[in-house]
């Protein structure tokens, strides 16, 4: 295997993408895009901009029960990470559609090849090929929220 840092060369393997399969690489991408969009506005506007008591109809002086603050904020947290993860996921889609218009989409930007067809249907943001990904992943540790596994 050639290392990661030597000159790019194209693989005659993997032909490069076709006008027609770049459009609809757009069109998928675009769609997808259109989607998180959605996503992060209803989980904006769902979650984040509504109280407990907006929710609950309350109207009294009241305060809640401290465990439906709990919960309220909770919910909130849980939204707050998916904002963020959806946040990341368009800004690698717009990247993506930044690279069909320079004529660099699908190419992989560790080692210069073309990235496999069937890896771009599956994630048509991709970045890497799949062997530089899993070389790139290589001697990195999962996280574990709960600590090492029983089994060693």
């Amino acid at each position: 295997m050639r290392p990661l840092h030597a000159k790019p060369t194209r693989s005659k393997n993997i032909k490069p993408l076709t006008a027609k399969e770049l459009a609809g690489f757009r069109k998928a991408l675009i769609a997808l895009r259109d989607q998180v969009v959605d996503g992060i506005s209803f989980l904006s506007g769902d979650n984040l901009n509504r109280s407990q008591r907006d929710v609950s109809g309350d109207l009294s002086g009241y305060s809640l029960h401290m465990a439906d603050q709990g919960t309220d904020n909770n919910d909130r947290e849980i939204a707050l990470n998916l904002v963020s993860s959806e946040q990341d996921l368009l800004y690698e889609i717009d990247e993506a559609i930044r690279r069909i218009d320079a004529g660099t989409y699908g190419i992989c930007e560790l080692t210069g090849e073309p990235i496999e067809r069937a890896r771009l249907k599956v994630i048509p943001y991709a970045r890497l090929s799949v062997v530089a990904q899993s070389e790139l992943e290589k001697g990195k540790k999962r996280y574990r929220p709960f600590g090492p596994t029983l089994t060693r």
